[in-house]
């Protein structure tokens, strides 16, 4: 039996619509909003307007009904123009507001969720700590029971969007034990009094803004425990494997940008009376780069297939998420060497896409780790 995959027409509309607000709209703010590490702000209520910040959801909860394979185009096209700004929207999009749509109150869905979905609010989710990273077993923030609430303690660092969140979904511990249950989440309004937040400088991903977060005794409303119960940490593990298929869209954006740049600069540069692009070397790069850039493509759209489907399982999203990661570092270094000293010049954006793309073999489970998911899979004790 032949077997066939094509993008529906919805998808193709979803992708022709993304495509052509990222170029108009979105990259004319890149260069400003990287060099002084800005998140243009109105880009939330934009995409909001558009319905992009509701793909997933169900039209009935204001979202628009979409697929995983949306998304993934959504997150590709954007990464194209600015891997910075994409970040910034699924951080929002999917760990910021996906547990309160999952298992919130309709009251906090209300005040939260459907408020995030136009773009009139941020969010921002807190996970990762000093210490520890995303190890819940070495999560030392912690919520005691008070009258009328909770006192929150704790820090939280690399948490996406903190600077300019309207409100941080947090993760804290609410008993000792060392088990997922021991952990809840709180829906905290920002700014608060005893959150301070502070903006991080980076390499990678400059213009969306990062902080590290110290929280002083806070007090929080029994009306921000998420689900109204303790031990929903559990709501996000379910996500986490959907996620790494979501990045590595990400990761495909990038990829694809940066062979477009370097394949602009082999057809325009010429040395010795021929465009660079017709010296084998160079040729042979832009190859390498094409057919990579091709197989990622189709393990990505397999891998957010598959989430349709609800047959996604660690190891394959583990495998979406390491080919296609390690293709974006490895096609924007190709980039790089094919421009030369302009490789390395910010009027040239590949530099900037290769910083991005080392993020990506970093968050979200290193490659490391996704070798390890892969290996144990396989049957070994990696």
């Amino acid at each position: 039996m032949a077997l066939d995959f094509s993008f529906s027409p919805e998808h193709e509309a979803v992708r022709d619509l993304v495509r052509r607000f990222a170029r108009e709209v979105m990259a004319p703010l890149v260069n400003e909003a990287e060099e002084n590490e800005v998140f243009p702000r109105e880009l939330f209520r934009q995409w909001g307007e558009l319905g992009l910040l509701g793909v997933r959801y169900p039209q009935a909860d204001g979202g628009s009904g979409m697929d995983k394979i949306a998304d993934c185009i959504i997150r590709e096209e954007m990464s194209v123009v600015c891997q910075a700004f994409a970040s910034s929207w699924s951080a929002h999009t999917h760990l910021g507001i996906w547990p309160i749509w999952r298992a919130g109150t309709p009251a906090q869905q209300e005040r939260f969720f459907k408020p995030a979905l136009r773009g009139e609010k941020i969010s921002a989710f807190g996970l990762s700590e000093p210490d520890g990273g995303s190890n819940i077993r070495a999560m030392r923030t912690h919520a005691r029971k008070v009258e009328g609430g909770w006192r929150i303690s704790g820090s939280k660092l690399y948490i996406t969007n903190a600077p300019i969140a309207d409100f941080m979904l947090l993760a804290a511990r609410t008993s000792p034990e060392l088990t997922v249950q021991a952990i809840s989440l709180f829906i905290v309004e920002l700014p608060h009094s005893g959150f301070a937040i502070s903006k991080l400088k980076k390499e990678s991903i400059r213009s969306s803004e990062t902080g590290l977060i110290h929280i002083d005794d806070a007090f929080v409303p029994d009306d921000c425990l998420l689900g109204e119960r303790t031990g929903t940490y559990p709501v996000i593990l379910d996500s986490l494997s959907e996620n790494r298929v979501g990045v590595a869209a990400n990761a495909l954006g990038m990829a694809r940008a940066a062979f477009e740049a370097a394949s602009a600069y082999a057809n325009d540069r010429l040395v010795g009376g021929k465009r660079i692009g017709d010296y084998q070397a160079i040729a042979h790069k832009l190859a390498d780069m094409a057919a990579d850039i091709e197989a990622a493509k189709w393990l990505v759209y397999h891998g957010a297939w598959l989430v349709d489907q609800g047959r996604l399982d660690a190891a394959m999203a583990a495998k979406v998420k390491l080919v296609a990661s390690e293709t974006a570092v490895r096609v924007s270094e190709s980039a790089i060497r094919i421009l030369g000293g302009a490789g390395i010049m910010r009027e040239y954006p590949v530099g900037r896409i290769h910083r991005d793309a080392m993020l990506y073999v970093i968050g979200e489970g290193t490659s490391e780790i996704q070798r390890n998911i892969i290996a144990r899979a396989l049957g070994f004790k990696a």
